[in-house]
């Protein structure tokens, strides 16, 4: 095996770049639905054997959800058991089986274009299997790339994971804008107290169609994902806690130069020569600072924004709210380059403290905007822009950069599974309460009660995340994986003395 004297910056961004695309479908995945959905609600509202509720509607619209808890909390076994490597293979398959699945959920045993109970569930549960794709995703992608990133450059190529998953939500509202083309998504309305389709022949092709379309187009980057990924090598950290240290010292130096690479097989060593530890053998502080970090990522609200951007736009007046949620994309890519460029030089935590302030004054303005009369329609925007670009520079990135670095190597594996899977509970729980909450009314405030509750809330939330990571949470700027394992290790000692 020959190693190499001088590491290649091409080499590393090259499978890192890979390694991201993983991201890129975690975003695509979970972001598509926001253009399908009133496609989808139309068509099984046509079905003859039950009838569609907003209640069924809503448990569709997230049972992706279920699959991204189940693929995460298993992420840690499978990371574990089958390699970083193998598990990115698989939840490509996960992504692109489900891409066809909810594009003909018919397949092989009903009735094409039939809409049914059983046509539903099996749709849901292709929607499940991509969701498993996603929480594999979630998890094992920023564990691999902190894992094979040097430690000058593993929060940027962390923080890179962030922006693939933006930017396959913007590319999706921008798919999702080009397949609706001239047509016309359905509008539901309650008639004597039943949901009905308003318009039905206009929006005819989006409800039979327009919807399919847009879950079949995640099948071209999965299938993409799915091949590269055989490409990419096996992080060095696994392969050493796999007694594999000749092909990890192989990887190191093709990313480091031989020589760097030894000293780096040596740290790695001198904290893996235990495959697996408790998960509480650096105490409890360290687990329930990386759960933390996650629910704090979802309870602050962005998912409910991004799942529902285009009626929220539409609720407040703003032309096309499908164009509003395609800009709304773009200034979110914009301001997650911030935290790309920045998260080395500032540090995590000043990012993650600012981030939180920034969101909270924009949700209070949205707020508030609900409450006094007379408020320009351009102002809750221009707040709810504040609240997504401030999320996109701050939670969005460094709570990934945080759960990829933050845990000692030998427990990395399930503390990222138990921390990643918090998250997708928080998401599940945020995003299945959001429409209630959004549209919950009260005397003569109306719907305008829900609109403020939701958003001050939200803000509130933000405040207290902000005290959270000011108290609690380690500033991890340029330290290495052994380093965080060194600090956890002494930590745990200054207690049990």
């Amino acid at each position: 095996m020959a190693y190499q004297e001088k590491g290649s910056r091409l080499y590393l961004f090259s499978i890192v770049f890979i390694a991201v695309l993983g991201g890129l479908l975690f975003g695509y995945d979970t972001a598509v639905i926001s253009g399908a959905e009133k496609g989808l609600q139309a068509f099984f509202m046509g079905a003859k054997d039950f009838v569609y509720t907003n209640v069924l509607h809503g448990i569709t619209t997230s049972s992706a959800l279920l699959g991204c808890i189940i693929g995460s909390a298993f992420s840690g076994i499978m990371a574990s058991r089958l390699g970083r490597k193998k598990s990115l293979f698989l939840a490509g398959i996960f992504f692109f089986l489900s891409a066809l699945g909810s594009y003909y959920p018919e397949f092989f045993f009903f009735p094409e274009g039939e809409p049914t109970l059983s046509l539903l569930i099996a749709f849901n549960l292709y929607r499940v299997l991509g969701g498993l794709g996603v929480g594999l995703a979630s998890a094992i992608c920023p564990m691999y790339i902190a894992e094979i990133a040097p430690a000058n450059l593993r929060g940027t190529l962390v923080s890179w994971n962030q922006f693939a998953i933006i930017f396959g939500q913007l590319v999706v509202y921008f798919v999702n804008f080009l397949i609706l083309g001239s047509n016309a998504n359905p509008v539901v309305d309650l008639v004597n107290g039943v949901n009905q389709v308003i318009n039905q022949e206009a929006s005819a092709w989006a409800t039979e169609t327009g919807w399919r379309l847009m879950f079949v187009s995640e099948a071209v980057p999965a299938g993409m994902f799915m091949l590269l990924v055989l490409l990419v090598p096996e992080t060095p950290r696994y392969l050493v806690m796999s007694g594999e240290d000749d092909k990890a010292l192989f990887v190191l130096s093709k990313i480091n130069g031989i020589a760097k690479a030894r000293e780096i097989l040596m740290e790695i060593r001198a904290t893996t020569h235990e495959k697996t530890e408790r998960l509480f053998t650096y105490g409890w502080l360290v687990i329930f600072i990386g759960i933390m970090l996650s629910v704090f990522q979802q309870m602050i609200g962005i998912n409910a924004v991004l799942y529902f951007a285009p009626r929220i736009f539409e609720s407040m007046g703003m032309g096309n709210p499908m164009v509003q949620t395609v800009i709304m994309g773009v200034i979110n890519i914009t301001f997650t380059l911030v935290a790309v460029f920045t998260v080395e030089k500032l540090g995590r935590k000043p990012l993650l403290i600012t981030g939180s302030v920034m969101m909270a004054i924009g949700a209070f303005g949205v707020a508030f905007s609900n409450v006094f009369s007379g408020v320009p329609s351009i102002i809750p925007v221009i707040s709810i822009m504040l609240y997504s670009a401030s999320f996109m520079f701050s939670w969005g990135p460094i709570c990934w950069v945080y759960i990829s670095e933050i845990f000692p190597n030998t427990i990395r594996s399930q503390a990222v599974a138990i921390a990643v899977a918090f998250q997708w509970i928080f998401n599940f729980i945020v995003s299945s309460t959001f429409v209630p909450l959004y549209n919950m009314r009260l005397g003569s405030m109306g719907v305008k009660f829900g609109h403020f509750t939701a958003y001050a809330l939200y803000g509130l939330i933000c405040i207290i995340a902000a005290l959270f990571v000011w108290k609690l949470v380690p500033e991890t700027k340029g330290k290495t994986l052994e380093d965080m394992t060194a600090f956890w290790k002494a930590k745990q000692k200054k207690v049990n003395h």
